[in-house]
């Protein structure tokens, strides 16, 4: 397997992919997951941002196996060219990390602009539907394969302001139980051995953050480090535990 490394760590020997890998989650996950020995492939659109969070995953866990890739993953044909090319050049694919985000919304209900949901459509179920349908066959192949969605708790209790954002993601959350439900049929009476998560979260907060609003409570808020630590942890835990379920790291409403 090219570029695989081999070690100790509890991801050792795994290749991980993270799809929108630029931002600041996407920063502590690239580094969380090569402190647990993965290989891991970075996708996003921003192709320098991209670059410097590769950088930084490196620079901070020296020897790591951290790549970028620029990727328009809302063309289904270069997800799965993507895809293709990640289990080829490594030899096997384990996970896919979907953390590709965005938020709209409005005061009130009344003053919804559907604009809104046209961008929101695209960035949160388009991507999501692309990765899926990309990287479905390549994790059934493994042996510990892993498709985790982060979302919102907004997408169980709605808010007058969020109508677009929340139902973006409570459609990208349908979209990844019905790939859960295709991972319990390809395991049969076995049970599944590849597993597709959601992690729940109510919103994210990062230290840049902190230091514009240093006042700020970011109440019931989760840590992106925090975030990055529950994605490795879904590898620990044995795919029928996790598979089809909403892990909530924020208060369930």
């Amino acid at each position: 397997m090219n570029g695989v490394r081999s070690g100790t760590g509890p991801l050792e020997g795994a290749v991980i992919a993270v799809a929108g890998a630029a931002g600041p989650a996407g920063r502590a996950t690239l580094l969380r997951l090569a402190e647990a020995g993965a290989t891991v492939v970075g996708a996003d659109a921003h192709p320098e941002r991209l670059a410097e969070a590769v950088d930084a995953a490196r620079y901070a866990h020296g020897g790591a196996s951290v790549t970028g890739e620029t990727v328009d993953l809302l063309d289904p044909a270069a997800a799965r060219e993507w895809a293709d090319k990640t289990e080829t050049e490594f030899g096997r694919i384990d996970g896919l990390v979907h953390l590709v985000g965005g938020w709209r919304g409005s005061a009130n209900f009344a003053e919804t602009n559907l604009s809104d949901w046209d961008a929101l459509e695209r960035l949160l179920i388009r991507t999501v539907q692309s990765t899926s349908l990309a990287f479905q066959a390549g994790l059934e192949r493994s042996d510990r394969g892993r498709y985790v969605l982060i979302s919102a708790s907004g997408a169980t209790r709605p808010t007058a302001g969020n109508a677009a954002y929340a139902a973006a993601k409570a459609a990208a959350e349908a979209w990844t139980l019905a790939l859960a439900d295709a991972f319990r049929k390809a395991g049969g009476e076995e049970g599944p051995r590849t597993a597709a998560a959601i992690l729940v979260v109510k919103a994210l907060v990062h230290d840049a953050m902190r230091a514009e609003r240093p006042t700020a409570k970011f109440a019931g808020f989760t840590d992106v480090k925090e975030l990055a630590e529950a994605i490795a942890g879904v590898w620990e835990r044995p795919a029928p535990d996790v598979n089809g379920k909403r892990l909530w790291l924020t208060p369930q409403p």
